[in-house]
């Protein structure tokens, strides 16, 4: 049985690593244009989240719609919002600030998740609104007796959702010339505009694909949880800051990897350790392993 229980970890550490990897590729892809510090993106991914509960909610209980309407609803609206909130701050909020001092855009960011903490508390009228259990139904890999190593059904479809979209984005980051656009602003923005490269469309397509992410990975969140706070999206947030800063900012699918290493090692602690130790083991492993990570002596610049 001690094996099963192992191998139950390992089955729990799929879903959230896939939603640590979508959630590391989308701020590497905001971060390789930007080169400063985003504190906003996991406010977006609870703003996701949250839009998505509160879309459904309304329309079931306002427009009358049934379930599987109301959800898809809620989906809809939460992309939608996820369109507005970045493109707002790719026009207004990172664009003007991105040659300033990185102090500048935490500050402005950290204004931006206030924003959106806000707005949300006010749309829910400070209450906690909740999805019922969706596609719960238990896949078993391996069983005994007494126990049953599981997944259930929307944490399969999660996990599979987030490997085609990584998969895709990575083909065209290395395919496209989009791709190579991107890759070439990362690399030197100025360089890139004389060579015909345009730098300011790079840029906001890369500040809206990321905040895409982010909303994605909270929708998916959301129908598993059955509910979003803005505390899990700051503490996603951080983990995901630091995880990138490991990894690297300018290579989205190594950051992935290494989010998705993060989330299986997370999982394993949550089941052999003190869950209320785990935030703070999991914290400082990824500061060991920033003080450990060598440098590469790349300069970061600004578009």
């Amino acid at each position: 049985m001690a094996y099963l229980y192992f191998f139950q970890q390992l089955l729990n550490g799929l879903h959230s690593g896939a939603l640590y990897a979508l959630l590391a590729f989308g701020y590497s892809l905001t971060n390789g244009v930007l080169h400063r510090t985003n504190i906003a993106y996991g406010s977006i991914f609870a703003f996701g989240g949250q839009t998505m509960i509160l879309g459904a909610v309304f329309a079931y209980q306002v427009l009358w719609m049934t379930l599987p309407a109301s959800v898809l609803f809620g989906i809809v609206l939460a992309f939608l919002y996820a369109w507005l909130v970045g493109h707002m701050m790719s026009r207004h909020v990172l664009a003007p600030l991105a040659s300033s001092t990185p102090n500048a855009i935490v500050v402005v960011t950290l204004g931006v998740t206030m924003v959106l903490t806000e707005l949300a508390r006010i749309s829910a009228d400070t209450r906690d609104w909740w999805l019922p259990p969706m596609l719960a139904t238990p896949v078993v890999f391996a069983e005994t007796s007494n126990f049953q190593a599981t997944l259930t059904l929307i944490q399969l479809i999660d996990c599979a959702l987030v490997l085609m979209t990584i998969a895709l984005a990575t083909l065209v980051l290395e395919r496209t010339a989009a791709g190579r656009a991107w890759r070439a602003v990362c690399d030197d923005p100025r360089a890139s505009a004389m060579c015909g490269v345009d730098v300011p469309r790079v840029f906001h397509w890369s500040v809206l694909a990321g905040g895409f992410a982010a909303a994605f990975a909270g929708i998916m969140a959301a129908f598993y949880f059955g509910n979003m706070s803005f505390g899990t999206g700051l503490i996603f947030g951080l983990k995901i800051l630091f995880i990138t800063a490991v990894g690297g900012y300018n290579t989205p699918p190594r950051a992935a990897l290494g989010a998705f290493s993060f989330g299986m090692a997370e999982s394993l602690y949550s089941g052999y350790f003190p869950l209320e130790w785990r935030d703070v083991a999991m914290f400082a492993l990824l500061v060991v392993l920033l003080v450990l990570r060598p440098s590469d002596g790349v300069e970061t610049k600004a578009v």
